[in-house]
């Protein structure tokens, strides 16, 4: 959208009469063709995530959270208990179609309805869940519910030294915004922190890409991709970045 000028000759933001300030996300399923997002309960997930997460026994995937690895199962299963109540976040557990099994976890945080902004984080996947057809579905399923709620803005942030994360961000086709230096502490050391985001205007075309590349057809019988999401997205922000 193009600036607009004001009355007084200055540049101001464009108008936004037409926009609803969108309801918060609720505690619902969300379904797709390979994983389901149900709101996280410890009763349901505790237990097979804890299997899933000891499956791999890699401390190192706790690494970038801000909690774990946990002393043990009744720990988690603990932590699991007391953020299952929260709102903001808003956990879900990601749930592998074919398999029923509990894989991973998901949040929506910093949940700003009034300014139509809403992050994705606290993802914590098993490995049995990595680089799966699931994995990425599961994000776009976020992105696809904040966006018809009404979002007009979907953040993703990370530690700026997590490669893992800055790479998968840019996949999924989340533009770059910056770092905020000295941002944060945890665990008793230094958190600059990556920014990068979504907007509504690009989410048409990014949605298609989700769908091109989630299609059955562009996998071979081996299924090995025969298109990669990240060729798709990058394609799309260098059209987008020539346009400007």
């Amino acid at each position: 959208m193009a600036t607009q000028i004001d009355n007084r000759a200055q540049p101001v933001g464009f108008d936004l009469l037409d926009w609803q300030t969108p309801d918060a996300p609720q505690k619902r399923v969300l379904t797709g063709d390979y994983c389901r997002l149900e709101p996280l309960d410890a009763a349901r997930h505790a237990a097979p995530l804890i299997a899933a997460y000891h499956a791999g026994e890699d401390a190192q995937s706790w690494t970038y959270l801000a909690y774990g690895p946990f002393a043990s199962a009744t720990a988690y299963s603990d932590w699991i208990e007391d953020h299952a109540q929260t709102n903001d976040p808003l956990f879900y557990a990601i749930v592998e179609q074919r398999s029923n099994a509990p894989l991973g976890v998901t949040s929506y945080l910093r949940i700003q309805p009034a300014n139509g902004s809403i992050e994705i984080g606290h993802i914590h996947y098993a490995d049995a869940l990595k680089q799966t057809h699931a994995a990425t579905e599961a994000i776009a399923l976020m992105m696809q519910h904040a966006f018809d709620l009404g979002y007009r803005r979907i953040e993703w942030k990370c530690d700026a030294l997590n490669a893992a994360s800055r790479r998968a961000a840019q996949r999924l086709g989340f533009v770059f915004e910056g770092i905020f230096r000295q941002a944060t502490v945890y665990k008793r050391r230094n958190r600059d922190t990556a920014w990068y985001s979504v907007i509504d205007g690009e989410w048409p075309e990014l949605e298609a890409c989700f769908q091109a590349w989630l299609n059955p057809d562009n996998f071979d019988a081996n299924g090995q991709q025969r298109q990669k999401l990240s060729a798709l997205t990058q394609s799309l922000k260098t059209e987008t970045q020539g346009s400007g």
